[in-house]
């Protein structure tokens, strides 16, 4: 019997219940166990991967440090492990099929006819144990994408099913639905949960639990009921119940007993009290702030709530280390003017000018750079925050009339972003970008390298641009300084701005690697300044 147990969390009924949080949930649990676990996303798109989706069709896409451009959700399951994770840890339709076909053409499966069983399960069911076997993991999470039914998605429960009984009691299904309350009637309804049990029973996968997301209470009753129809025990029905914020998941998954559950299942014998201790004290700040601040999020994307994820998760956490509540005004780039900017902006403690591709919405970003620069309010800028506070400071103060990255105008007079000789050589759409985790040296006594507290970093990146050090010189004499450098291939990572009381931008994403137990220091920093902010405006 192999030592690793594997589990899969399964969904059904409807999209967006929250496989991710649950899978994350579970693994904070067993991590604070002391289980060793891995956790893995399998997507069913063909898409190789989120990269070339635009936010709108999948939300944010996460990088991890070996550059994988991932599922949201591997954001969620670092946030609440703090394990970093990898290339690895999401596999999609379009790299298992990429996979086989590749193979097909080499001739490795000698001739034989491909089809989707067994070759294209066998390569799902290598990745998922691939992963398993390189770490010698005590749990290996699997969430499936999408739900159950989703024409999609028949491989990989397929291959559920064939894993099921390869492993046996070495494995076990965790499945979501959803139990609705109809206020009509008055009701809870379990139709749906137990429709969706049985479309995963007739593609061959019995759910060993089921987590019931609802907005009512469970009463023993309905429990029993979904117990009956659903061949699990009264005790494998979890309920989760909808919460004020996604970090009391945990929490509330181990009062429904869901860890020991599991453990009882996969006979993994564990005495050992759940250590929730830092846990439970981030939920106590988080919810009895002392200070209270408001943060202008600008970007083209505002009206996706998936798109900034990682970024809205980084205030929490930064919140949180600074006692603060962080109130976030989400406004649209697209929108702003310098005649509508100070109403647009009136109350604002602090001032993020989010990332992302295309001209749409760039003069918007610069306009708010240039509020935050003048009127002395905290600015933080990622990625392209960072490149419209240069060309924002190179025509605005350094006079510098058309000023602007060579992604939006390629016959710039003054070019003071632009792509690297070295990427311009490089042809394809993702070939071109920078992706992954870069070594970056701040410069001694600057502002920071105080908020680090350390000479050397390692950031992910996920852009194609940098700042044109032709122009770096001249930026440096005028107050705008290059505070963190790339050694290797001289580029400029991160420019702060003098005599300004907060003002960062950084060519890298820090939200990527902001934790519950390890709140980004820059974040930090920027919610500290936010609060000193609103202090002086009292």
């Amino acid at each position: 019997m192999p030592k690793t147990k594997f589990i899969f969390v399964t969904g059904g009924v409807a999209s967006s219940l929250g496989k991710g949080i649950i899978s994350s949930s579970i693994a904070k649990l067993l991590v604070s166990r002391s289980f060793s676990v891995a956790i893995q996303k399998l997507d069913p798109y063909i898409n190789i991967d989120p990269g070339t989706l635009n936010p709108y069709e999948h939300g944010e896409c996460f990088v991890t440090d070996d550059g994988a451009e991932t599922d949201l959700d591997l954001g969620h399951y670092e946030r609440f492990t703090s394990i970093p994770t990898s290339q690895a840890n999401n596999v999609t339709t379009g790299v298992i099929y990429q996979s086989v076909i590749n193979k097909e053409r080499k001739g490795e499966y000698l001739g034989e006819t491909v089809q989707v069983i067994p070759h294209v399960t066998d390569e799902i069911k290598h990745r998922i144990k691939m992963l398993a076997n390189e770490g010698n993991f005590d749990f290996m999470i699997t969430e499936i994408g999408g739900t159950v039914g989703d024409i999609e998605s028949l491989p990989f429960i397929e291959s559920v099913r064939q894993l099921r009984w390869e492993l046996g009691s070495s494995s076990l299904v965790v499945h979501l639905t959803l139990v609705p309350y109809l206020a009509s009637a008055g009701e809870l309804k379990t139709k749906p949960t137990q429709h969706s049990v049985k479309l995963l029973q007739e593609q061959g996968v019995q759910p060993d639990i089921i987590v019931c997301r609802t907005e009512k209470h469970l009463n023993e009753g309905l429990r029993n009921k979904i117990a009956l129809f659903c061949n699990v025990t009264p005790s494998c029905v979890i309920e989760c119940i909808d919460a004020k914020t996604i970090y009391d998941v945990p929490i509330l998954m181990k009062e429904e007993n869901l860890d020991q559950e599991i453990l009882r299942m996969t006979d993994m014998e564990n005495d050992k009290v759940p250590d929730l201790e830092s846990w439970e004290k981030f939920l106590d700040k988080l919810k009895n702030p002392i200070h209270e601040v408001n943060i202008g999020l600008i970007g083209k994307y505002v009206e996706l709530r998936d798109a900034y994820k990682s970024i809205n998760e980084s205030f929490t956490h930064a919140g949180t280390a600074n006692e603060c509540k962080v109130n976030i005004t989400s406004i649209h780039s697209e929108f702003i003017d310098e005649d509508n900017v100070k109403e647009k902006f009136a109350g604002l403690d602090g001032i993020l000018v989010a990332p992302g591709f295309g001209e749409r919405g760039v003069e918007g970003k610069i306009t708010a750079v240039r509020f935050a620069r003048e009127n002395n309010i905290p600015f933080l800028g990622i990625c392209l925050g960072m490149q419209c506070a240069v060309i924002e400071f190179g025509r605005n103060v350094l006079g510098y009339k058309g000023a602007h990255s060579t992604e939006f105008d390629a016959s710039t007079p003054y070019p003071v972003i632009d792509m690297m000789e070295e990427q311009k050589k490089i042809s394809g759409l993702g070939g071109t970008m920078r992706l992954g985790a870069y070594p970056c040296r701040l410069v001694k006594d600057s502002t920071i390298h105080k908020i680090y507290g350390k000479e050397k970093i390692s950031e992910r990146h996920r852009h194609r641009y940098e700042f044109n050090n032709k122009f770096k010189e001249v930026y440096t004499q005028a107050g705008m300084i290059p505070a963190g450098i790339n050694d290797k291939d001289n580029l400029v990572e991160i420019i702060e701005l003098k005599g300004h009381p907060w003002f960062a931008g950084v060519q890298f994403h820090p939200e990527f690697k902001s934790t519950v137990t390890n709140p980004h220091p820059i974040f930090v920093s920027f919610i500290k300044a936010a609060i000193d902010h609103a202090s002086e405006a009292k």
